[in-house]
């Protein structure tokens, strides 16, 4: 039997899943990770984890057939290189092949969301479309396009960047050095700074009760205060669903894939985000979702979804 490793690598941690060849997935185990530890340790680290796993599931490393891996940044797959990594400060790093030296099998590697928008497409809530999209609602957005069952990554890697799509010329100024990014008007971060804006602006607010204080305001604050009836919190939810709505048909004016997949801790927000979003996106589609149907739904596979995606890259 043969087994195959799924890596989802990240700023704080290298997560591993080990599967067979069945999509069984056998064990996981993860170690932390740090920008101070250096790209060789790093490489090192992650070829140890890949072996910590093999032996938590009593499989030899001989069984060990090929290892798929997402990490963030600007991933040349083709080549296996880190074009370009802003927060570790890598730059043209043979990531897969120096994980090949140290592991003695191939390794291909491409970008953290796209390993993950190939996870929820193969094993997760895109399974049975061919096309499909994922948006993660976090730091930032997240966004993994896959076509026709295939990854779309752009040229060298540097595609399928949806949340640095501007909606808002000369808006709000983005990390990336633009303004009006779609992840500044429709990210967990951009929720919690408009929910903390409310909450100023609305001193009676439901949101003062519900968070205490500003420093505990989550992305589930203003969906809270909506329940209860809270303007303000109507008010932040409708213009986060807006704006979100707006990325989404900009999408599938381009795409058109079959569905739009929503992950990040927003997403647990379900109907209460689903329902009016399909709404709004369905008012904005050039061609409506009666005539070319489009599915809007909740991503499955939660933190798994990395380790799948990097196990369907060599295994799917």
């Amino acid at each position: 039997m043969n087994c195959y490793a799924g890596i989802d690598f990240g700023g704080m941690s290298v997560k591993v899943g080990l599967f067979d060849d069945r999509a069984n997935l056998l064990t996981k185990l993860s170690a932390a990770t740090s920008k101070e530890d250096g790209y060789a340790a790093t490489v090192e680290k992650t070829v140890q984890t890949v072996r910590g796993a093999c032996a938590k599931a009593g499989v030899p490393a001989a069984q060990l057939a090929a290892v798929g891996m997402g990490t963030p940044g600007v991933i040349d797959g083709e080549n296996g290189i880190v074009v370009r990594w802003t927060n570790y400060g890598w730059e043209d790093k043979p990531f897969a092949a120096d994980l090949e030296k140290g592991l003695g099998v191939p390794v291909r590697v491409t970008n953290d969301a796209n390993a993950a928008a190939l996870g929820e497409a193969k094993f997760g809530a895109g399974k049975k479309y061919k096309s499909s999209i994922l948006l993660t609602l976090g730091t930032g957005i997240g966004s993994g396009i896959v076509l026709d069952g295939k990854l779309f990554e752009g040229t060298c890697g540097g595609g399928a960047e949806a949340g640095h799509m501007v909606i808002e010329s000369g808006g709000v100024p983005c990390p990336c050095g633009r303004r009006g990014c779609f992840e500044q008007y429709a990210s967990a971060t951009a929720l919690i700074r408009d929910t903390k804006r409310a909450m100023f602006e609305n001193k009676n607010s439901a949101l003062w009760r519900i968070a205490g204080t500003p420093e505990n305001v989550d992305g589930r604050t203003a969906f809270l205060a909506a329940r209860e009836g809270d303007a303000a919190a109507r008010k932040v939810v409708d213009t986060f669903v807006q704006y979100l709505a707006d990325g989404i048909a900009n999408l599938v004016a381009l795409f058109r894939p079959e569905a739009i997949l929503l992950g990040g801790g927003i997403s647990g927000e379900g109907e209460a985000l689903l329902a009016p979003l399909r709404r709004r996106v369905g008012e904005r589609l050039y061609v409506d979702a009666a005539r070319i149907p489009l599915a809007l739904v909740r991503a499955a596979l939660g933190n798994d979804a990395g380790i799948w995606g990097a196990y369907a890259l060599v295994c799917g």
